[in-house]
């Protein structure tokens, strides 16, 4: 059970952001039916719209195809220089002006990895999907089960896939926007370089036209260039799904991620986007709440060589607040306790959740100060009778 063992900071650590509230959360306005930003650095919801609705993801479907050949390449299954084969029956299925966005591969070709992961982020290429998805598990099929799998692994909670390239499929396929942005967080934490390697790429040449010119095609991430700091993620499209974005921009220590779904033109999701993400900068702000290394509290700890452990902040923790405000806030650790040894030291064992006037709560991760090895014979025994009592 999560429990609270300490209701606020001491005061010495909240006497900054203890006075007064003087502004009230930002307001923001857009036609996007569908909206959700959240800011990684504080963990800070800024704005949520239709958030949990379930929704076609069109080719925002790929972020999960690219995260799967993410992990895969991370974990040593998968080579960036590995080569697949492009089959005749798949480049005959995805090649043409009725199959969407293209890589244009070419009938009995071999693609990298690497090449297949710039044409399916940058050019979002239908046919790109396949082949990787084809190439890595046998058929599209096996490959699609696989993409569920690691969707439930990462915590997409309300997400299925029933294609790897978001093709409409009768509403097999949907996410939801917080799903995306989970999905959006997972792919930047845990694959930092290879989501800077292939996510920001402004343009992207493969194939040929008739005439035997090198096609060119830029990447359409309505951010980049536009935005300071932007470097993905990706665009989506279809009749039913209207005009979609999920995107991604740092500036300082602050990381922002923001989802827009259901615009209704090409021009519209550009605009949307570049105010969407401008207003999360500009609106709020980070305040600093715990240093580097600073303990908040202990926690008690069971069948351990010590009873207690310092929670500690692994990384400067702060909080997102309107900009000029200095809201009351008041934090409570949370934990499942009491924790069973061992632990390691930096392991990641409470939450420190803080809260203010007109904003959801913002969970900021406490870390183990130290090892705590398991007890004793005499030690376990012990603290078996006194559970007991």
């Amino acid at each position: 059970m999560t429990r609270p063992i300490a209701a606020y900071l001491t005061p010495v650590a909240l006497i900054a952001l203890a006075m007064p509230s003087v502004a009230a959360a930002p307001q923001f306005e857009t036609p996007a039916p569908i909206a959700f930003m959240k800011d990684l650095s504080s963990g800070a919801v800024l704005f949520a719209r239709d958030a949990d609705k379930r929704m076609p993801p069109a080719s925002l479907a790929k972020m999960m195809t690219v995260y799967v050949a993410f992990d895969m390449v991370k974990k040593g299954e998968l080579k960036l220089d590995q080569k697949f084969p492009v089959r005749p029956e798949t480049w005959q299925r995805w090649h043409g002006p009725a199959a969407g966005s293209t890589m244009f591969l070419s009938v009995n070709e071999q693609v990298s990895v690497a090449d297949l992961l710039s044409g399916i982020v940058t050019l979002s290429g239908n046919d790109a999907c396949v082949v990787l998805a084809e190439g890595i598990s046998g058929t599209e099929a096996a490959f699609v089960d696989r993409m569920n799998e690691t969707a439930a692994a990462i915590g997409l909670k309300n997400s299925h896939f029933g294609t790897s390239n978001g093709w409409p499929d009768n509403g097999v396929t949907y996410v939801t926007a917080r799903d995306l942005t989970t999905l959006a967080t997972a792919t930047i934490q845990y694959h930092p370089q290879l989501y800077k390697t292939f996510y920001s790429k402004p343009n992207f040449t493969w194939g040929k036209t008739m005439g035997g010119n090198a096609i060119t095609q830029d990447n359409r991430d309505p951010l980049l260039g536009r935005v300071a700091g932007a470097d993905g993620l990706k665009t989506g499209h279809t009749e039913e799904a209207g005009f979609g974005f999920t995107g991604s921009a740092q500036q300082g220590n602050r990381r922002i991620v923001m989802v827009l779904a259901g615009l209704t033109s090409f021009n519209q999701r550009i605009q949307e986007s570049v105010k969407f993400m401008d207003w999360g900068f500009r609106a709020w702000q980070a305040k600093p709440l715990v240093a580097q290394g600073k303990q908040v509290e202990t926690a008690e700890v069971q069948m351990g060589d010590s009873h207690t452990v310092g929670l500690v902040a692994a990384t400067p923790l702060t909080v997102t607040v309107a900009a000029g405000a200095v809201p009351a806030m008041h934090a409570k650790v949370v934990y499942d306790g009491p924790i069973k040894a061992p632990i390691k030291a930096g392991q990641h064992i409470a939450d420190l959740i803080v809260t203010s006037p007109d904003m959801p709560a913002q969970t900021l991760p406490l870390v183990a100060a130290k090892d705590v090895g398991k007890a004793g014979f005499f030690g376990r025994a012990w603290s078996g009778l006194t559970s007991l009592l």
